[in-house]
């Protein structure tokens, strides 16, 4: 609304002999109960006008009203200008901007992002917090390249270390032989399986160490299984080969599994990373640090940083026996991946239980003086709950990926029965439509709360066709392709109109909103505001269809400018769930 800033600032020069800028005319979108489309508030004009708030407003925009022909009317509330711009401007938006083929497409910005997510232990399946992890990712992704961004979407595996190990010596010692072909199950899931068997034996060799006299702390240690599994990790950092052939064998397994989650969750990396690659990595980076006094040598020759100025603690950064721990390897890492790709930005996407480890690691970045420090950013997010008793997991306590969009599926498949759009479809179009409506619900309902926000997931409201939800969203996009197949539309008739009603103007002025919204959802890091502008989108269309006739439209140019406008709302609601990795039927 750059037009109206400037019509602003002319106002106050001609009408107080004061020179303002841009800077100092504040916009607001004009609230609900009033009348207009854009809020000019006038209170910090009242010092030159020296009269007070309303009739500063009424004076400004009798002014506006005169001298520029987009401004229909206006009023004044309290010191707030309440504007109403001219309908031949919203049509002409419309006409010359909504209904074009680049809508909200922007250029290039010649920037450079990297969204790190999903970053999978390769001991068992992934559950529903990495589903919340992969879908923030995936969807920041998309919107970060709708508003310009050169995207890299990266996934860093933890594929070693004593857990990875623990369910290789569990199959080892329990499997015989069994592989994902032979039992039938994903490889993560068989994996995963292991771990779990592992976790019980020890267990009950802990028990045992503690009936024969030993201390809880010392059973633990002492278990023979947590023993083996340390040697076999020690093979495993030396190289052995045998060792090293179960592990590859064990981690293609998950691998396999992985791939097909991801495939049905609908997410995609263009770079993988490996800890077994990383791990070691860093250490050049604590002797960078010691030589630039950044960091500090103790007398057991272990390396710390001292954090307690920055309101912090003291931090260990490699051990006394020259051993990386995470935040080396993480130091190393972030390194390798700015040589990789030389990004403006990196953003990595972490649960909110990491916050204090990602301060600690862009502050020891920064105080190394690396130059691409100030372009990390750690999207936290908080953890999902489910209501109690719903979806138990395989081992009863995480809930598994792949059960709850099993889940999801049978859920969409009896709501969508039950309400009766299903009459007419095939039964692989039937197949295709649970699967679709399934994960539109899954995803809208975990992707519309900031990310910041813990949030409980209840699956049965996530598939209410008339809630606060994906499905209703997907239901109006489907219920739009229905009135323009019915009708013939093409886009191609003239439409002469040169006034519309108030449902009919919101729809326009909600429709031009799309573009700004791609670029405060990057700004924010936050699908949220995607999924929150496309539901309201949805909720005022649905006002419309049901005050304004289509098809009995009192002129056919009336009739066709109702099918532009339902037209351009499917594309965006359509643009709109794709940055959220949802797909939309045609029909239900």
């Amino acid at each position: 609304m750059d037009f109206i800033i400037e019509a602003v600032v002319k106002a106050v020069k001609d009408l107080y002999q004061t020179n303002i800028t841009a800077k100092d005319v504040n916009l607001q979108e004009t609230r609900k109960e009033f009348e207009g489309q854009i809020t000019v508030v006038t209170f910090p004009f009242t010092k030159v006008s020296r009269k007070g708030p309303e009739q500063t407003g009424n004076e400004i925009g009798e002014y506006i009203r005169n001298n520029v022909k987009e401004i229909a009317s206006f009023n004044v509330i309290k010191g707030f200008l309440n504007i109403s711009i001219a309908d031949d401007y919203w049509l002409e938006k419309l006409n010359n901007e909504i209904l074009t083929d680049d809508f909200a497409t922007v250029k290039p910005n010649g920037k450079k992002v990297m969204v790190e997510y999903s970053s999978p232990n390769t001991n068992k399946p992934l559950h529903l917090g990495h589903i919340r992890n992969n879908l923030l990712g995936f969807s920041l992704a998309e919107i970060l390249a709708a508003a310009g961004y050169e995207v890299v979407k990266a996934n860093l595996v933890n594929d070693r270390g004593i857990h990875i190990c623990k369910s290789m010596l569990a199959w080892q010692q329990f499997g015989n032989g069994e592989t994902p072909q032979s039992s039938g199950l994903k490889g993560d899931h068989l994996a995963g399986k292991y771990y779990v068997w592992f976790d019980k034996a020890y267990k009950q060799q802990i028990t045992e160490l503690i009936e024969e006299g030993q201390t809880e702390d010392e059973a633990k240690k002492n278990a023979p299984l947590i023993k083996q599994a340390q040697e076999m990790l020690q093979k495993w950092e030396a190289g052995d080969e045998e060792v090293i052939s179960l592990w590859k064998t064990m981690n293609g397994w998950v691998y396999d599994g992985f791939a097909e989650t991801y495939k049905a969750l609908g997410v995609s990396f263009d770079k993988y990373y490996y800890e077994s690659n990383t791990y070691l990595l860093g250490k050049d980076i604590v002797e960078e640090g010691l030589e630039k006094g950044v960091f500090f040598k103790k007398d057991d020759g272990s390396v710390w940083i001292d954090l307690t100025e920055d309101g912090l603690d003291q931090k260990l950064v490699l051990r006394s026996d020259g051993t990386s721990v995470y935040i080396t390897q993480d130091l190393g890492t972030a390194q390798l991946k700015y040589n990789d790709y030389h990004m403006d930005e990196s953003i990595y996407v972490v649960g909110n239980e990491q916050d204090y480890h990602f301060k600690v690691l862009f502050l020891i970045l920064e105080k190394l003086g690396k130059s691409w420090a100030k372009g990390l950013y750690h999207l936290s997010y908080g953890m999902v709950d489910l209501p109690s008793g719903k979806m138990k997991s395989r081992e009863g306590t995480v809930v598994d990926a792949d059960d709850l969009m099993a889940d999801m599926f049978d859920t969409a498949k009896q709501q969508t029965e039950a309400m009766g759009k299903v009459e007419g479809l095939s039964d692989e179009e039937r197949t295709t439509l649970y699967h679709t409506i399934g994960m539109g619900a899954l995803k809208y309902f975990l992707l519309k709360v900031d990310p910041k926000k813990r949030l409980l997931f209840d699956p049965n409201e996530s598939v209410d066709f008339q809630g606060h939800t994906g499905p209703f969203i997907q239901y109006t996009h489907a219920r739009i392709k229905s009135v323009l197949s019915r009708a013939g539309y093409t886009g191609t008739a003239t439409v002469n109109i040169t006034e519309v009603d108030a449902v009919e103007r919101d729809l326009i002025v909600s429709l031009t909103k799309f573009p700004e919204t791609i670029t405060d959802a990057a700004a924010n890091h936050s699908p949220a505001v995607i999924a929150n502008y496309i539901y309201e989108l949805a909720k005022l269309y649905n006002k419309f269809y049901h005050e304004k006739s289509i098809m009995q439209a009192e002129s056919e140019g009336l009739k066709q400018f109702r099918l532009q406008l339902s037209a351009a709302t499917a594309k965006v609601i359509s643009k709109g769930m794709k940055l959220l990795g949802i797909d939309v039927p045609e029909r239900m």
